[in-house]
């Protein structure tokens, strides 16, 4: 009986390891579409700005 619930164990725990890596990848995808969003978002709406480069002290700044 012992090597059956020793199995059991193995069994359940490659189970826990593959839902925990299947649940990463939805999240992480998820992040990734609201991060692409908010960029989107951003460049429609004309928000990010460019980097200039200032002639005089050489430095880039915004505008």
């Amino acid at each position: 009986m012992p090597p059956f619930i020793a199995f059991a164990g193995v069994l359940g725990g490659l189970a826990m390891v593959r839902w925990a890596y299947k649940t990463a990848l939805r999240v992480n995808q998820e992040l990734e579409e609201v991060r692409l969003s908010r960029v989107a978002e951003a460049a429609r709406a004309g928000q990010i700005q460019t980097l200039r480069r200032d002639p005089v002290t050489g430095t880039y700044r915004p505008g």
